[in-house]
């Protein structure tokens, strides 16, 4: 398949009057014709669909839930149960061990979920995290997920724990993928009782972007029994899927037409400063005033303006350590960007094994340079969803820094449209650079195709893209392609990357972290799950890599392998991995200040062992070697 995609690539080498990088586009953009042609195809066409009912509380009703994880209010008495959960980890398709009881209320402005876990052992109930938007993975804990289009493609996660720690997150990745950067406005309590624990969680509809109109979303409970590992779920029960692949959710009918009065939300904000460079020295004062402003247009669109815009509450980045040649990447954490952030993932395969190898909008790239601060005077942005169609436009004008960058303005643009069942077809437009760098521009296109129905139950995905970029600087290689093969099944997980940079692909309003290369990965994970009492599930896995220059000599590779990897039914994990690797450094480059990595061809193995003792023990060990 590579060698068909590169000679497919590589025609346009030996056309005359069209430049390489105009052909590869005009191939592309035909393909995106043909495939924007198809409608939208139904998620909700065929198959048997569960359902549950929401209890839609009466409209004068004033307080009608005090949320203390109780669920005592009379109104949760008269709320019809979701139906059982079912257990899908260990024994797919057997009663859970436990009880849960789900039900669902709704009033004009909140959607409210009240939960009681049955426990008959609540001593040995799995819960330490109090932290916000912790990892809830290794202890008990409520998941909900809610898909308010419909789309079976994009939603919201909330996860809540025994001591009432919330996590929230966004779907992305077609479903394999949260993205737990996202904080929406929501409450949620918890309690233990004799018999178990109980939760409450309010969900006010501001905090969602839904279509208007809709009478039922598609929504999925999953619960999290840690000591046991095990996992129930309400629908999707295949170990194959995740509860966030939403297309397997049920539907939630009779919800009510939601009010979001004026949809808008006003935050004025001011900083305050006072230095002194000298002690002999006055003090200097500054003032600085903002203005954030919301409007949510019919549920489905969201409009920003930010004047004088303040990071000032951002979170500060996880400290990192970096022993290579390369840029780190730090992930987004301004609220401002973040909303509507899922909509701007492009393309199927562009981070591997955790590795971010290229971005082509990355929204670090506006505010910050060179690890300053650069303020911004005004932007404005648009995020939603309009039919079949999902979009986010960003622009932002940027105020001048003496000795830094000049007054610029930066404008991003993302919309893919929704086709079959679970697939989709986009496109990604930037435009600006941070420096002023004149003709500074990106376009691209990526397709996905999607189904959890390949061979009945299993999943199955296949994407497609490209890009292309330009600036006065830049030489005559300035695309980059690439294309993924994903089988992410429960027995066999498959998978087959491939990504071409050119030499000159640099986007100024992107993330390159080596250019000039061509990357091929391969992942091979063969997990059984043997009739054993002591033993889970064994995992064989290998992942080989292999980086090359343009010429096709290799720079870099590697190969993992575990040919140990044990998860026993306790919980507890043994593992040994072995990876030999080689890296041809083609300069001299500095670690800290005296570190000095030397040009030349490095060859090494790294071996590894570790044990991991289960969560549900009073005391966690981990050792690694």
């Amino acid at each position: 398949m590579k060698k068909l995609i590169e000679r497919w690539f590589s025609r346009s080498r030996r056309k005359k009057g069209t430049s390489q990088p105009e052909t590869r586009l005009i191939h592309l953009l035909v393909i995106f014709s043909f495939l924007l042609g198809f409608g939208g195809g139904s998620l909700l066409a065929g198959g048997k669909t569960a359902i549950a009912r929401v209890f839609v509380l009466p409209e004068k009703t004033k307080m009608p839930i005090k949320l203390d994880g109780r669920l005592t209010e009379s109104w949760w008495s008269q709320a019809p149960p979701l139906g059982p959960l079912t257990m899908v980890e260990p024994d797919e398709g057997a009663p859970p061990t436990e009880k849960t009881v789900v039900k669902i209320l709704a009033s004009a402005d909140t959607l409210y979920f009240g939960l009681i876990c049955y426990d008959r052992q609540p001593e040995k109930i799995v819960s330490y995290t109090m932290q916000r938007d912790a990892q809830l993975r290794g202890e008990d804990h409520i998941k909900i997920v809610i898909d308010p289009f419909l789309n079976g493609r994009t939603g919201y996660i909330f996860a809540v724990n025994p001591n009432g720690a919330r996590y929230d997150a966004l779907i992305e990745k077609e479903g394999e993928g949260e993205n737990p950067q996202w904080d929406g406005i929501w409450e949620a309590a918890a309690h233990r009782f004799q018999e178990g624990w109980s939760v409450e969680m309010a969900l006010p509809i501001k905090t969602l972007r839904f279509k208007e109109g809709v009478d039922r979303w598609r929504i999925n409970i999953e619960r999290r029994l840690q000591r046991r590992l095990e996992t129930d779920r309400w629908t999707g029960i295949n170990r194959n899927m995740k509860v966030t692949h939403i297309s397997q959710g049920g539907l939630l009918v009779g919800l009510p037409a939601f009010q979001q009065g004026f949809g808008l939300t006003v935050r004025p904000y001011s900083v305050l400063s006072f230095s002194q460079e000298e002690p002999a020295q006055s003090v200097q004062t500054g003032f600085e005033p903002g203005l954030d402003v919301m409007k949510n247009f019919g549920g489905s669109v969201t409009g920003l303006i930010s004047v004088n815009t303040d990071f000032a509450e951002t979170e500060v980045d996880t400290r990192q350590v970096n022993l290579t040649r390369f840029p780190l990447f730090f992930p987004e954490k301004r609220t401002f960007f973040l909303e509507g952030s899922d909509i701007y993932n492009f393309g199927l395969g562009l981070a591997q094994y955790h590795e971010k190898d290229l971005v082509p909008f990355f929204s670090r790239r506006i505010g910050l340079y060179q690890g300053q601060s650069v303020p911004i005077d005004v932007a404005l942005k648009a995020t939603g969803n309009l039919g079949q169609w999902n979009f986010g436009v960003l622009d932002v004008l940027m105020r001048p820094v003496e000795g830094l960058t000049p007054r610029t303005n930066l404008f991003a643009a993302r919309g893919y449209r929704n086709i079959w069942a679970e697939s989709k077809v986009g496109f990604m437009v930037t435009a600006g650079d941070p420096q002023g760098r004149e003709k500074a521009w990106l376009a691209g296109l990526d397709f996905v195709y999607k189904t959890t129905e390949f061979k009945g139950n299993k999943n199955l995905l296949i994407g497609v893209w490209g890009l292309i970029n330009q600036r006065e600087d830049l030489g005559r290689d300035r695309t980059a392609w690439g294309f993924k093969i994903d089988y992410p099944n429960d027995i066999w997980d498959l998978s087959l990357t491939f990504k071409k940079i050119g030499r000159d692909f640099d986007p100024s309003l992107g993330f390159v972290r080596w250019a000039g290369i061509t990357k091929t990965s391969l992942g091979i994970a063969y997990r059984p799950r043997p009739d054993w009492s002591w033993l889970r599930q064994i995992y064989f896995e290998l992942f080989p890599s292999v980086v090359t220059d343009l010429k096709g000599q290799a720079l870099q590779w590697r190969i993992f392998t575990a040919p140990l990897n044990w998860h026993l039914e306790s919980g507890d994990r043994i593992e040994f991995n072995i990876m030999p690797m080689m890296e041809r450094v083609p300069y001299d480059f500095s670690i800290g200040r005296e570190a000095v990595v030397k040009a030349g061809r490095y060859q090494w193995t790294r071996y590894r062992l570790e044990l991991d003792s289960a969560s549900k023990r009073p005391l966690k060990i981990k050792l690694s070697w």
